[in-house]
């Protein structure tokens, strides 16, 4: 029997960032992020990566009919905006006085 991985991987993005498509057919658009999912390392922007789903007719919807729907973009094509000066960076992390680790922008 294989051991399951329980390692929680640490991500630089979360969810109510503002971040910039930088990669794919979405490149250049910017968006609030809305669920990020750890364990695909992906994350679901506003109004990017917009698909269309097709819905079956049912009970509660009678007509059915096609939803946009926003789908989910991979971790490495977005770039977080640092809240403090405005820009596009990278980002990292480091230890502050408490012992915590806090996110800090590696703008130039």
């Amino acid at each position: 029997m294989q051991k399951k991985n329980t390692k929680r991987m640490k991500l630089h993005v979360k969810k109510g960032d503002i971040v910039k498509v930088i990669a794919g057919n979405a490149k250049g658009k910017e968006g609030e992020v809305l669920k990020v999912f750890p364990d695909k390392y992906r994350a679901i922007v506003k109004d990017v990566n917009v698909v269309s789903k097709h819905i079956k007719p049912s009970a509660s919807n009678p007509n059915g009919g096609i939803e946009k729907t926003e789908a989910p973009v991979h971790l490495s094509n977005l770039m977080v905006k640092d809240p403090a000066s405005g820009q596009f960076a990278r980002s990292g992390r480091k230890l502050n006085d408490a012992g915590k680790l806090e996110r800090y922008f590696k703008t130039k």
